[in-house]
């Protein structure tokens, strides 16, 4: 028995590739969060575009508290142990009847780092359904490695390149739903998709991508994260503060620096570049 999941959650993970769901926060608790964010992009909406959905937790304390919400953190040592650090985080919203969606992929394809031990939990902030386009995953996929990807740069593909793997087997998927405030871990190496969101309402999603123990090193680039709990960490990344408010100029800047760097990663070799 772990410190939040029982010993058939942890092995499922291990199985799989992926947890779901999870519960972190309650549904009221959930929608204070919801709440909190809409005022924040009703007030800014500049910090919600494009790229600064991606490590908005660098500039913003309700979404800081939540990549260290001691209930989230428990799950993930469950999952890679004591020692652990947070990278990016990036915000997923399709917005009601939105044609977006996400190709079949592995996070860690271009996240230029090794070994690929993270894992990415992904936190409902509305109801995340088959209507609404939640995430399928493919069971085992994370065990063969690293698969090709080809950049489409897909219209309507909310990935950076609208990166995808080609001849996956769909009918093999195992839908994640989640209420709001329940989360889902997967590997840096499963693969997953989401389709579009057909509903009424908002798709929120906020994915940290990911949790990792420490002794990860980049390959390609450089960037930035924060210790979360156990050991204190190496020097393979810059290790950052917390958000200390909300926008603060040296959070924005702090943000913008680990974008930027997250860019060069993310890009690295590609033909284009596109605005998230």
């Amino acid at each position: 028995m772990g410190k939040k999941l029982t010993d058939s959650q942890i092995e499922a993970y291990h199985r799989d590739g992926f947890l779901s769901p999870v519960d972190i926060f309650t549904e009221a608790e959930a929608a204070e969060i919801r709440a909190t964010f809409e005022e924040a992009e009703a007030k800014w909406p500049e910090a919600f575009e494009g790229a600064a959905r991606n490590n908005a937790h660098m500039n913003f304390k309700f979404l800081d508290d939540i990549v260290h919400n001691s209930i989230m953190i428990d799950a993930v040592e469950d999952l890679i142990g004591p020692d652990i650090i947070a990278g990016a985080t990036v915000l997923f919203i399709k917005e009601a009847h939105d044609p977006g969606f996400v190709s079949w992929h592995q996070d860690g394809r271009y996240m230029g780092m090794e070994p690929l031990t993270g894992v990415t939990a992904w936190l409902a902030l509305s109801p995340s359904t088959l209507e609404s386009g939640c995430m399928q995953m493919i069971p085992g996929s994370h065990i063969d490695g690293i698969r090709d990807h080809d950049d489409t740069y897909g219209e309507q593909n909310i990935l950076t390149r609208g990166q995808e793997i080609h001849d996956i087997d769909a009918g093999r998927a195992v839908a994640t739903p989640l209420r709001p405030g329940q989360a889902s871990f997967h590997s840096q190496r499963v693969i997953h998709a989401s389709e579009p969101n057909s509903s009424d309402d908002r798709r929120i999603g906020f994915a940290i991508q990911s949790y990792m123990p420490p002794e990860i090193r980049h390959v390609v680039g450089a960037s930035s994260a924060q210790w979360v709990r156990g050991a204190p960490p190496n020097d393979h990344f810059e290790i950052i503060p917390r958000a200390s408010g909300d926008m603060a100029s040296a959070d924005i800047a702090m943000r913008d620096k680990a974008n930027a760097q997250w860019s060069e990663i993310l890009y690295h070799g590609a033909e284009k570049r596109r605005d998230f």
